[in-house]
């Protein structure tokens, strides 16, 4: 076994700049896939944080139709149901159209099912004695410079006043955990619906805290009949589902990336396929005369596929040193200027993980043909073949 080692790590050096390049190869293209992985991860972050406490409640036709305002304190007396409150989508900008942030209009209670909110009594207090004071989180106060105290106009709502809407910011939220969305603002539907001239009465969503998550099933089924025959029917889910509803709403860039990760796998394999055949072919000789001192077809496949997988892993050792170094100066940018779209970018240990047993799985793949070729070969062809 220590002499197969031995033979496996000379003859992945002796050519070194085949291997190197093999290796820088391999390596990019490991970076590539680590990129396109962890976007694809920050994609789910918002399903993975999502609690089994809490359901949603909207129009079954969609998220834009609205609901009654009456339907909150029907839902309330639902077995089950420990709080109800609700939500509307503002769709305003500040300063840019271009400078997406979530803005929503929320009952009183919205904040207290977010218990991963944290957010300071004081700043509560002064939050809740304000009809015009807004609650913002920490990655969206520092990407516009916000403070305590600031007062700013954001336009071009759907529920739009020509010169725009005022709000005071009282209250700047922090995430309990890393994955939770420090990205959005938070301001009183009261506020909207008496600048709607006070009988808008209609909500966007429910949002439905429950003690008992095993209910779930039983607790949606009894909402959703309530008003199955009414002019607004809902559809209640828990938040997982709903969030991954936005997930897929994006589906075709997703499956975009994910080709492209195969792809990148794809290129790897065809790299190390290469390197490894020519490699064989000039070994040729040498794989006879292993034979003639007693070598066995295992031992040759065992000297081949080595050496194909200690490059192949090699280059995706290095390629995920590289990720992780680009990823981790490029994720602070990324999460704090689109942060509504991706709280957490960081290369995770399962994309490390995952990258490195493709590479060991592409080293096997690549090292086998040459394998069996040096193989089958007779030795007397073998010692013929020269380079």
């Amino acid at each position: 076994m220590g002499d197969l080692l031995r033979l496996i790590l000379r003859n992945s050096s002796r050519n070194k700049v085949r291997t190197l390049l093999t290796v820088a190869g391999t390596a990019v293209a490991v970076i590539a896939f680590g990129f396109l992985q962890t976007v694809l991860a920050a994609y789910n972050i918002g399903v993975e944080a999502a609690s089994p406490s809490r359901l949603v409640t909207r129009h079954r036709v969609s998220l834009f139709n609205l609901l009654p305002y009456a339907y909150g304190e029907k839902i309330a007396s639902i077995s089950g149901v420990t709080q109800v409150s609700w939500g509307n989508w503002f769709g305003a900008y500040y300063k840019d159209p271009q400078q997406f942030f979530g803005q929503l209009a929320v009952d009183d209670r919205y904040m207290g099912l977010y218990p991963e909110f944290i957010l300071p009594a004081d700043q509560k207090e002064a939050y809740n004695a304000e009809l015009q004071a807004a609650v913002v989180g920490r990655k969206l106060a520092n990407r516009f410079g916000w403070k305590i105290g600031d007062r700013i106009t954001l336009m071009g709502s759907p529920y739009t006043q020509a010169e725009g809407w005022d709000f005071i910011i009282r209250g700047i939220y922090h995430g309990r955990e890393r994955i939770t969305d420090e990205t959005t603002m938070f301001f009183h539907w009261k506020l909207l619906n008496e600048r709607l001239g006070g009988d808008f009465n209609q909500v966007g969503w429910y949002l439905i805290g429950i003690d008992k998550p095993e209910e779930t099933g039983t607790i949606t089924a009894a909402v959703d009949d309530l008003f199955f025959n009414s002019s607004a029917p809902t559809l209640t889910e828990n938040e997982k589902a709903f969030n991954q509803s936005f997930v897929s709403m994006m589906g075709s860039i997703i499956t975009i990336i994910k080709v492209a990760a195969w792809i990148v796998i794809g290129i790897i394999l065809l790299i190390m396929t290469n390197t490894m055949g020519m490699s064989s072919r000039e070994r040729t000789s040498e794989y006879g005369i292993l034979k003639t001192l007693g070598y066995r077809a295992g031992h040759l496949l065992a000297l081949i596929t080595g050496e194909s997988i200690f490059v192949t892993v090699a280059g995706a050792l290095v390629g995920c040193l590289i990720a992780y170094g680009l990823v981790s100066v490029i994720g602070v940018g990324i999460e704090e200027q689109m942060g509504q779209i991706f709280p957490v970018f960081e290369l995770t240990s399962s994309t490390v993980l995952f990258a490195l047993i493709m590479a060991i799985v592409v080293g096997i793949i690549a090292g086998v043909p040459p394998s069996l070729r040096a193989m089958r070969m007779p030795i007397a062809d073998a010692l013929r073949r020269v380079g």
